[in-house]
């Protein structure tokens, strides 16, 4: 009776694996997956219910154990120290998938900053109703120098990738008083606007009037757009009555020499209308 009748050759195990057939050779080598029946001349033949268990060294490859650690695996008759490692990698594998997911989020985010950053008419101010929003905030920097900011900024970006928190913005929060005097570099918090917002304790952004406006460039500039933000509003009589709200977006605009031509901050200050006596 020829036993390779009702089995699969190695080509055809490997086009049903989707494997190189030398990947198949190397795990029957280490006495991983062999073959059901080999022949006097060394053919190899599979069945195939085999299908199964390769599909499961290849499960556990995907997970990061190594050949010996699977072969190991595949041949303990311990069930119970089978379930404690396959939970253990279970565990590992949810880290995993809620990385790619927040990646897949920053992807999806970044993807849309930049589609809606082209389409601005980034020489324009307006001023509409805006909702009230929670946001979470940093701690205190005002009058922080530049040393301490970076430090703070390092430390408030490791809780946000620590906490896996999907941001959907962030940017800086100037006082009204800092707005008013033209100091405009000191910031008084980072804030985050994000979808998790269980997860932390927030600050309310009022609803009310703001004042919109666009600066591209490095934000070592950013006065300039301010003092022009204040000629509009003087010009259709508002005034300034709360804090700025800084939000960092980038435009992709082409190959530049410097990456900082990219960069737009959306400025959203909170203004009322002016009360003539």
């Amino acid at each position: 009776m020829n036993s390779s009748k009702k089995l699969m050759t190695t080509g055809e195990f490997a086009d049903l694996c989707d494997v190189k057939k030398q990947t198949l050779f190397h795990y029957d080598d280490i006495g991983l997956l062999e073959p059901e029946y080999k022949n006097e001349n060394g053919y190899r033949y599979y069945s195939i219910q085999q299908a199964e268990a390769y599909s499961m060294i290849d499960m556990l490859k995907e997970i990061g154990m190594s050949l010996t650690e699977i072969k190991s695996f595949l041949q303990s008759k311990n069930t119970k120290k089978i379930t404690d490692l396959l939970t253990e990698k279970e565990k590992l594998v949810e880290i995993k998938i809620r990385k790619m997911e927040r990646i897949q989020h920053l992807i999806k985010d970044q993807k849309k900053q930049i589609e809606e950053a082209s389409q601005l008419d980034l020489d324009r101010f307006i001023v509409e109703n805006m909702e009230a929003e929670q946001i979470v905030l940093s701690e205190n920097i005002l009058n922080y120098s530049h040393k301490d900011i970076t430090k703070m900024i390092i430390s408030f970006m490791k809780y946000v990738k620590q906490g896996e928190i999907n941001v959907e913005n962030w940017g800086a929060l100037i006082r009204r008083e800092q707005i008013e005097t033209g100091d405009y570099l000191n910031y008084s918090n980072f804030y985050l606007r994000e979808n998790q917002l269980h997860l932390t304790e927030t600050f309310i952004k009022k609803a009310g009037k703001y004042v919109i406006g666009y600066h591209k460039g490095s934000y070592m500039n950013t006065y300039k757009t301010y003092e022009k933000i204040k000629d509009y509003l003087d010009k259709e009589g508002y005034r300034i009555c709360g804090d700025s709200f800084e939000e960092y977006l980038y435009l992709m605009d082409g190959i530049s020499s410097g990456v900082e031509t990219n960069y737009v901050i959306r400025i959203m200050i909170e203004v009322e209308e002016k009360i003539n006596i």
